[in-house]
C-alpha cells in the first residue's frame, strides 16, 4: 500500500513505527508474567478509525492483546512546523516582578515531558540519573518554615473568615423593578399600609409618636365633639319670640321720620298714608351671649282681606340675653284702594275717625299681623318671627271734619 498518497500521518495506517517510548511494545515476560505478545493480525482498510477496538495501541494492547495502534503525541507525526513548548507553571508577570522559584508547580510539565516520572513501566524509572528532565517529588512530611511576625500575631486575634456567596445573578427580578417608578410606588404604598396596620392595632402612633394611637384619637375626638357642641352650645343665637308689648301694639311716631310721612285719608282716589310705631317685646331668654340684629325688615297685614298695608326698617341692635327687651319698629302705613267702599281702606278709616262722630263715642280697634324678617348674626339664613294685634287702637284720630 502507498502511504504517501494515503496521508502524511502514516502511523495512522500502520507504517513507520514512532521511536517515542511511549509508543513501544512493552517487553514479554514470562508465563506468569503481566503482560503477553502482541499478536499478528491482518492490517485493516484505510477506514481503520471505524475498528478502534482493533487498533494497536500501546495502552490499547495491554488490556485486549491485540496489534499495535498508532501513537497519538507529537513523536507519531510528521509535523515540519516549529514547536513551542506549552506555557510554564510559573506566571509571566512573576517572572518579571521577581525570580522564579525553583520549586512552583508546573502544570504544563507533563504535556513538555519534563515532569517528574510517577511510573516505572517501560524502564522509565531505570533512566532517573540520565534523564536531565527529571524532577524528585517533593516529600509528603512538611518542613517545618519559620513563623513570621503576622503569623504569631494572627494566633493570638480571632481569624476574619470571608464567606463567598454563590455565583448567581447580579439582580434579581424584584430588585429591578423596586428601580422603577412603579415598584417605588408599589413599596410606598405597602409602606403606608403596614404603618396603618400596625397604628390600627395600637402597635405604633402618628406623625411619628408613641403616644398618639388609636385609643388616643378616640379618646381626643371624642373630648373634641364634646368642646364643639358645648361652643356651639353657647355661641350659636337662637331666634327669639316676639309679642306686642302692652295693650297698644301701634304708638304715634315723632320725629324726621314722622314730618317725612303725611297723614291722610281721601276718598278720592281711596288711599291713607301715615306713621307709626310698633312696640314689640323680644323674648332672647334661649341666648346665653348677646343677641345682635343686623337689621329686622317688618310688614304688616290686614287679617280680614289679607292685604299688606305697611312696611318698616329697623336697623342694627343688640340686645341683651336671658331678658324681655322692647324695641319700637318705626312703620310707614300707606294702601291706594280702588274707591272708598274697599273694605281695607273702610275698615282702617272706622278706627282711625275721631270719636266725636261716633253715636256711642267709642273708637273701634282694628285686627293685623306685624311679621318681622330677621338678619341675626351668627345664622347663616333670615329667621322670621310674627305677632298677632286684635282690636288694636289707632295711632291717632282724625279731625271731626274729615269725611
Amino acid at each position: 500500500m502507498d502511504y504517501d498518497r494515503k496521508s502524511t500521518v502514516s502511523s495512522f495506517y500502520g507504517a513507520r513505527r514512532s521511536t517515542d517510548i511511549l509508543n513501544a511494545n512493552p517487553p514479554t515476560t514470562g508465563r506468569r508474567g503481566q503482560y503477553a505478545a502482541p499478536s499478528a493480525r491482518p492490517r485493516v482498510d484505510s477506514a481503520s478509525s471505524f475498528y478502534a477496538d482493533r487498533q494497536s495501541r500501546a495502552s490499547h494492547d495491554l488490556l485486549n492483546q491485540h496489534g499495535q495502534s498508532a501513537g497519538y503525541n507529537a513523536s507519531s507525526f510528521f509535523d515540519a512546523g516549529r514547536q513551542e513548548p506549552v506555557k510554564g507553571g510559573v506566571d509571566e508577570e512573576e517572572m518579571v516582578e521577581a525570580e522564579p522559584q525553583a520549586d512552583s508547580w508546573d502544570i504544563y510539565a507533563d504535556f513538555n515531558n519534563v515532569g517528574p516520572r510517577y511510573s516505572a513501566a517501560f524502564g522509565i524509572g531505570q533512566r532517573q540519573a540520565q534523564d536531565s528532565s527529571y524532577h524528585q517529588l517533593p516529600s509528603s512530611t512538611p518542613t517545618s518554615v519559620p513563623k513570621s511576625e503576622a503569623d504569631v500575631e494572627s494566633t493570638l486575634t480571632p481569624v476574619e473568615l470571608v464567606t463567598v456567596p454563590a455565583l448567581g445573578p447580579e439582580w434579581q427580578r424584584s430588585e429591578l423593578k423596586s428601580m422603577t417608578k412603579s415598584g417605588r410606588r408599589e413599596l410606598k404604598g405597602a409602606e403606608r399600609k403596614a404603618k396603618w396596620k400596625a397604628w390600627n392595632r395600637g402597635d405604633i402612633g402618628l406623625f411619628g409618636t408613641r403616644w398618639f394611637t388609636k385609643k388616643f384619637l378616640v379618646f381626643s375626638v371624642f373630648g373634641l365633639c364634646v368642646l364643639i357642641g358645648i361652643t356651639l352650645a353657647i355661641t350659636i343665637p337662637r331666634v327669639p319670640a316676639i309679642t306686642f308689648s302692652g295693650s297698644n301694639p301701634l304708638t304715634q311716631i315723632s320725629g324726621s321720620f314722622n314730618d317725612s310721612i303725611p297723614i291722610e285719608f281721601s276718598r278720592s282716589p281711596a288711599n291713607f298714608s301715615f306713621p307709626a310705631y310698633a312696640n314689640v317685646q323680644v323674648d332672647t331668654s334661649g341666648n346665653i351671649i348677646p343677641l345682635t340684629f343686623n337689621s329686622i325688615n317688618a310688614q304688616v297685614w290686614y287679617t280680614s282681606t289679607n292685604m299688606q298695608v305697611a312696611t318698616g326698617y329697623f336697623g342694627k341692635k343688640t340686645l341683651p340675653a336671658k331678658s324681655f327687651p322692647v324695641i319700637q319698629i318705626p312703620l310707614n302705613f300707606s294702601y291706594v284702594a280702588t274707591n272708598d267702599t274697599d273694605p281695607t281702606w273702610v275698615a282702617w278709616y272706622d278706627a282711625c275717625k275721631n270719636v266725636a262722630t261716633d253715636a256711642n263715642g267709642v273708637q273701634p280697634g282694628i285686627n293685623f299681623e306685624l311679621i318681622l324678617n330677621m338678619d341675626i348674626a351668627g345664622l347663616p339664613t333670615t329667621q322670621s318671627a310674627s305677632a298677632q294685634a286684635a282690636n288694636a287702637g289707632c295711632p291717632f284720630q282724625l279731625p271731626v271734619n274729615s269725611q
